[in-house]
């Protein structure tokens, strides 16, 4: 299909592109476009303004905050960048193999963080790694900046008129790990599970099999301690409800539970593996 007719402005900072959203009815903003664009294309979503914050510097980057010793993703950083920075290899490593998992080079070249963690009704790669990564959203909006824990983001998406500028991950070592079954037409997860080894245990997260990205509590308690082999976890998620785990394009409920237990599995010995 042909794109609709709509207005379309670059505004020259975080506060003009915040005004634009807020004064104007059905402005959009346009960030890699990987998303919209299709969306806007087959009709699935519509807009009346543009607001294209590509050009927004403040948005990009990778660094270690002074204090506290997280890392600071712009929302404008690429999937590509994330995939290869080096801070994020050594500090976030689910993060940087969730960008890795996303579609094709081109894909990770143009696709953003920011877009990617806002992408509604998808089941996309990095939601599940922020949550297990126990990350926050950072927002600003008409009312100032705010931040949202990842988990909370992915549950309800950003308010009206809101702007993800970046995210804040803790630093955990290697001690983290992602593992995804794409679908092969798509390349969006059918399952994908990651995992963050800390000192209180596991923290585990899962896409695609599940309505959305979802933290596993109930799996976190049964590992708890260990041990963390193929079949302690598969054991640990046939405990979970199997109403939990959505089938669809021929897949079912059981086999869903069953995979998202085997990738947990290789995430949790592969992180288990990084701390020997």
């Amino acid at each position: 299909m042909i794109l609709t007719e709509f207005d379309y402005v670059r505004p020259a900072g975080l506060d003009e592109a915040l005004a634009l959203l807020t004064g104007t009815r059905g402005a959009r903003l346009l960030a890699g476009g990987q998303s919209l664009l299709p969306d806007l294309r087959t009709g699935a979503d519509h807009a009346r303004l543009l607001v294209d914050i590509r050009q927004l510097a403040e948005l990009r980057g990778i660094r270690r905050e002074p204090e506290g010793g997280r890392l600071r993703i712009g929302a404008l950083t690429s999937l590509a960048e994330l995939a290869a920075d080096p801070l994020v290899l050594a500090e976030a490593p689910e993060l940087a193999a969730a960008a890795r998992a996303n579609g094709d080079p081109q894909v990770r070249n143009l696709g953003t963080v920011g877009g990617n963690l806002a992408a509604a009704g998808r089941a996309t790669d990095l939601p599940v790694a922020t949550i297990a990564a126990d990350a926050v959203v950072e927002l600003a909006g008409p009312d100032g900046r705010s931040a949202l824990p990842a988990e909370e983001f992915a549950a309800g998406g950003a308010p009206a008129a809101a702007v993800l500028t970046a995210l804040l991950v803790p630093a955990a070592g290697r001690a983290a790990a992602f593992e995804k079954t794409a679908d092969r037409a798509t390349r969006y997860p059918v399952c994908a599970a990651a995992v963050r080894i800390t000192p209180g245990g596991p923290r585990i997260a899962v896409t695609g099999a599940t309505p959305r990205a979802l933290r596993l509590r109930g799996v976190e308690d049964r590992l708890r301690g260990g041990p963390y082999s193929t079949d302690a976890v598969l054991a640990a998620f046939r405990a979970e409800p199997r109403e939990l785990f959505v089938p669809g394009r021929g897949t079912s409920a059981e086999y869903l539970g069953h995979l998202a237990g085997v990738l947990t599995a290789r995430a949790l010995q592969r992180a288990e593996q990084a701390l020997a």
